[in-house]
């Protein structure tokens, strides 16, 4: 059977704006009839897959999205090299093509076309395997045959597409299935965005002709106590690593602490929200994954939400276990608010 593990996250945030909608004010969402805050899972996910954090514990086999692979793997370094630009167009063309479907404006510049149209996740080894195909077709001033671009499919992939997964529309060969799901980060409690109006002075201005500002503006923020759920099949993971028992555990432990411990970045710099969580619980099982969100449907009210929340979520959990019995085969805290657990233990749990 398919193991699980999964992370129960409460994370405090200042007055904030870690995560915008199209307007610049930090996103919301409804829930037990009530407006929260609310932070994508794609910027949870953006966040720690490129933090310090994770790439230092990952070391190599990170990977990287992007939708130039024709152009910066293939069709520069050709040029560079001395290659025309007619060998270095077509071979830039067939091996971009592996990976998606190209772009076809006939107004766009000859490189913009050389880029595919959905961003795709490449592991370090495919563009290794890039890398030393185009060093071979530099020597032999040539484009690619059609087996030298298929030994650009290969199975091994990068910890962070083992994880969150790629989707090709256009190449579903290329798909993999993430081994990890997230939910979007919701505040316990019902959140009203407020509205900061700054100015911004200029140095310069001896106010002869005018004493005003140099600029005018506003910006949303708000605060909220987060809960995040995590849910990783380890069994997935081992497979989209290739079996690498070792790198899966690694690949665990580091994304747990990301978790724990990286901040999504959005408007860092005018409110410093950086946050480690309060509350984790981390679950390890057989049984079929359940968030416990169910906890704040009803929004927390209590003036000191942390050890509210935590109660709540002790409570939901317990529930769970009463009526459908235990819902992990073990579990282990950690407690900011009572100085319980630690770290460590947590990391050494979910990695064993």
């Amino acid at each position: 059977m398919t193991t699980f593990i999964q992370l129960h996250l409460l994370t405090a945030y200042a007055p904030a704006n870690l995560n915008r909608d199209e307007s610049g004010r930090p996103k919301t969402a409804f829930m037990g009839g009530v407006e929260r805050l609310r932070v994508s899972s794609q910027s949870l996910k953006r966040a720690w897959r490129v933090s310090e954090t994770f790439e230092a514990a990952m070391d190599d086999f990170m990977g990287k999205r992007t939708r130039r692979i024709g152009v910066d793997y293939v069709y520069r370094p050709m040029i560079a090299a001395g290659i025309t630009g007619k060998i270095a167009k077509s071979a830039a063309e067939k091996i971009a093509a592996q990976f998606g479907k190209l772009k076809s404006d006939k107004n766009a510049p000859e490189e913009k076309n050389l880029e595919i149209e959905q961003i795709v996740h490449v592991s370090n080894h495919e563009i290794s395997l890039i890398k030393q195909l185009v060093d071979t077709l530099i020597a032999d001033k040539r484009e690619p045959n059609d087996e030298e671009v298929k030994l650009l499919r290969k199975e091994q992939r990068s910890v962070d597409m083992a994880l969150f997964g790629r989707m090709l529309a256009s190449s579903p060969e290329f798909n993999v299935e993430a081994a990890c799901q997230v939910s979007h980060a919701l505040g316990v409690s019902a959140v009203t965005v407020e509205s900061d109006f700054f100015t911004a002075v200029d140095d310069l201005n001896n106010k002869e002709e005018d004493a005003g500002s140099g600029h005018m503006g506003e910006q949303g923020f708000a605060s909220a106590l987060f809960y995040t759920y995590v849910c990783i099949s380890r069994d997935l993971l081992v497979e989209n690593l290739g079996g690498n028992e070792e790198l899966a555990k690694r690949t665990i432990a580091a994304l747990t602490e990301t978790a724990l411990t990286v901040s999504p970045t959005g408007k860092q710099n005018s409110f410093a929200s950086r946050a480690y969580a309060t509350y984790a619980l981390a679950e390890i099982g057989q049984k079929q994954p359940r968030s416990l969100a169910a906890a704040f449907f009803q929004p927390v009210r209590d003036t000191d939400q942390i050890p509210a929340a935590i109660t709540r979520l002790k409570q939901q959990r317990a529930s769970f276990d009463s009526v459908y019995g235990n819902c992990a085969d073990d579990y282990r805290e950690l407690n900011v608010q009572e100085g319980t657990g630690s770290l460590a233990e947590l990391l050494a749990f979910v990695s064993q």
